[in-house]
């Protein structure tokens, strides 16, 4: 392997795992929090790409349809998701988790039918938005310029989402929300609608994930299944509820991807689920999760 095609392969590895960071900090988040194991939030994600192609359609005649995409789909997953959340999933926040599981997994299908419905199932494409076309060249090497875009935005989400837990009322409203949330209602916080918009928050991650996705790949039926399993990998290796940890998950992720394919191909997709089982081992709780 030449020192190119090595850092070329690290930053086609890190893009994508700060794609899927964002997927995973909103998985972890709403688990975190309200302590609901969302099955279908792969779906979210999925129905990011295909409201980002409708956006981008309707935005067609007008300059900058994609940035208007990427505006407006993330906000309309994290409607959806706030809707479903009142209309459905507060009903069961107390009953056993197996009725989470059926629920969820329930919108998987549901949510996938009607982008079925809405959108048929052949494949839908959007180009790379200008300015973040074409390649940079760093010391001889060439690098596309929206896969440092998907790295600054994984990134600058990341120590955004940060400050907002650490350092804002805000999060810390979530925080007792997350450490006792009879203690919090006794004092006056209004649980429900805390959880309403921790649930949209994380949607609005998967949908935002789900925009900038299609540049680099297609807008298809089924992707919600692939993106799911490799949030789960993240989460179980940085430990559920840890922003951080969803982090470091992501980028070990991306980099298990994307050099495991290049040095032995026909042990790359398992070398993601061999870290999972071998942290599960060693340390159940994650990288940066709590013992429970």
């Amino acid at each position: 392997m030449t020192f190119v095609s090595f850092f070329s392969q690290f930053i086609s590895g890190i893009s994508v795992g700060l794609v899927l960071f964002l997927i995973a900090a909103g998985l972890s988040l709403i688990f975190g929090t309200m302590r609901v194991l969302n099955l279908a939030h792969g779906t979210f994600f999925m129905v990011g790409s295909f409201l980002c192609f409708a956006f981008s359609s309707l935005f067609a005649n007008s300059s900058g349809s994609f940035w208007w995409a990427l505006l407006f789909a993330p906000i309309g997953v994290a409607l959806i998701g706030g809707i479903l959340e009142v209309l459905l999933l507060r009903r069961i926040y107390n009953q056993d988790m197996l009725y989470q599981y059926i629920l969820t997994f329930a919108l998987i299908l549901i949510l996938g039918d009607g982008l079925k419905y809405f959108f048929g199932v052949s494949f839908k494409t959007i180009e790379v938005p200008w300015p973040l076309g074409g390649s940079v060249s760093f010391w001889g090497m060439s690098f596309p310029i929206y896969n440092l875009f998907l790295i600054v935005c994984g990134i600058a989400i990341f120590i955004f989402m940060l400050a907002l837990m650490r350092y804002t009322k805000l999060g810390r409203i979530v925080r007792a929300v997350t450490l006792n949330r009879d203690m919090a209602n006794a004092l006056g916080i209004n649980v429900p609608l805390v959880y309403t918009g921790v649930f949209m928050l994380g949607c609005y991650l998967a949908g935002l994930a789900g925009a900038l996705m299609p540049p680099m790949s297609v807008v298809a039926l089924g992707a919600d299944m692939h993106v799911i399993i490799e949030c789960f990998i993240i989460v179980v290796i940085g430990g559920l509820g840890s922003l951080s940890g969803a982090f470091i998950g992501a980028v070990i992720l991306g980099f298990l991807n994307s050099f495991g394919i290049l040095v032995m191909p026909k042990l790359a997709v398992a070398f993601p689920f061999m870290l999972m089982i071998f942290i599960l081992i060693v340390r159940p709780h994650g990288l940066m999760g709590k013992p429970e």
